[in-house]
């Protein structure tokens, strides 16, 4: 029952005025996280989470810099599980 949408725009586009993304969670390879960050500052998405594996350092350090939250190299369902235990 939750929508997808086929892009970051779309997405926002979709919401309702009184919604807002929490986190762009990246299952990309680490050469497009560049793209992702691009289209998240753009549309003044806050959070980018880069699941364990995508490490993209440049990008980033371009995402905090323009005052984003950046994870990187973390499962978001690994770490969400240990706060349960």
């Amino acid at each position: 029952g939750i929508p997808a949408h086929p892009t970051l725009a779309a997405a926002v586009q979709a919401l309702a005025p009184d919604e807002h993304i929490d986190i762009v969670n990246v299952f990309r390879r680490p050469a497009q996280v560049d793209t992702v960050v691009d289209e998240c500052l753009r549309l003044g998405l806050r959070t980018v989470w880069l699941q364990q594996g995508v490490i993209n350092e440049p990008a980033a350090e371009r995402a905090v810099a323009a005052g984003m939250t950046v994870v990187m190299d973390r499962c978001i369902y690994v770490d969400r599980a240990s706060m349960r235990e």
